[in-house]
């Protein structure tokens, strides 16, 4: 399975993000298809934080518009929503003692630790840092 990043959700939103039709279209071909892909919940709440708040995007998407994209997805039959289970402190205690992280890091390695201890292998972005991450594929969607 491929779960999706926050920068897919915002580029996806906001018509003057770069790379806006192709995180539109990336998206309306995972809600759409058949196979199953991962939304994880940090993700939809950072996502809700960034193109609501006024100093990143002006004007700001208003909150219910945003969640309202949000849901849409949530009704695809094929996302599969992933949260903190029960071996997350496991996942989370390796991810610590095997990376050097501290910081806006460990935001990313939050969602890298939901993916691991729910076995998804590949995660949808546009952020490097993931690459830190041993166990997880990232896939840049969008041409260098």
């Amino acid at each position: 399975m491929r779960a999706v990043d926050t920068n897919i959700l915002v580029y996806a939103d906001r018509e003057e993000a770069p790379h806006h039709l192709i995180a539109l279209r990336l998206l309306r071909s995972l809600a759409t298809g058949s196979e199953p892909w991962v939304l994880p919940w940090p993700c939809i709440y950072e996502f809700l934080r960034v193109v609501t708040h006024p100093r990143v995007f002006f004007p700001p998407t208003p909150i219910q518009e945003a969640w309202a994209g949000i849901e849409m997805l949530l009704e695809s039959p094929s996302v599969v929503l992933i949260s903190e289970g029960k071996r997350h402190r496991q996942v989370v205690n390796e991810l610590l003692r095997t990376s050097s992280l501290s910081g806006n890091l460990l935001h990313d390695a939050h969602i890298a630790a939901l993916l691991l201890e729910h076995g998804v292998a590949e995660i949808l972005t546009a952020d490097d840092d993931f690459r830190r991450f041993p166990g997880l594929k990232v896939t840049n969607p969008f041409p260098g």
